[in-house]
């Protein structure tokens, strides 16, 4: 049996969208430093990120914009993102030669273990445990990958938007942030639903 974590980064900033990793690891992984993304510094996420990448059975990223966050709220984009990412996940692995690239997804020896309250609509058992991120390294690995994935693209559209800030508040409601966008409207990644993008 595999298991498989999954977890998002990015459910409450004004800008950008909502991004979702899974990741399958292998039994033998360990990492002293592997916690919740929320309690390293930048550079030892990044650190983290490769090491995961290297070493884990399967991974992969899941996406939705903020469009459609606008359209399907945040909930349910978060939702939509972590499906993506699993899906990923599973096509990545059966063109690799990944342990996991063989039969075993297809007779669903995969169990999923979700941070929060809520699962998506996948092909695999899966259990919402809240705080996950704090106690399973599969979910731990997913936390830095959906981070380190994320603010590496809310830094890249600062070169496009570059009086938003992005690259240091990555789209987060900071003071800076709500004063951009009262000076100059919202960009084209803004949340549009959001009260403080309306306000």
């Amino acid at each position: 049996m595999f298991l498989c974590g999954i977890d998002e980064a990015g459910r409450g900033p004004l800008a950008g969208p909502v991004c979702a990793a899974a990741v399958i690891l292998p039994d033998e992984f360990f990492l002293p430093a592997l916690k919740d993304s929320k309690k390293l510094t930048a550079t030892a996420r990044e650190e983290l990120k490769r090491l995961i990448c290297l070493n884990a059975s399967a991974w992969g990223i899941g996406w939705a914009s903020a469009r459609e966050i606008d359209e399907i709220n945040i909930h349910n984009a978060t939702l939509l993102a972590m499906k993506r990412a699993f899906q990923v996940m599973l096509d990545t692995a059966a063109k690799s030669d990944s342990p996991c690239a063989d039969e075993s997804f297809a007779v669903g020896k995969i169990r999923v273990i979700v941070d929060g309250r809520f699962t998506p609509d996948i092909s695999a058992p899966c259990q919402a445990m809240v705080k996950a991120d704090n106690q399973v390294p599969a979910v731990m690995a997913a936390s830095i990958l959906a981070k380190t994935a994320r603010d590496t693209l809310m830094e890249r559209y600062a070169l496009f938007y570059p009086e938003y800030g992005y690259e240091k508040h990555k789209g987060y409601p900071t003071k800076a942030h709500r004063e951009a966008i009262a000076c100059y409207g919202p960009s084209a990644i803004q949340r549009l639903t959001y009260r403080a993008v309306k306000e």
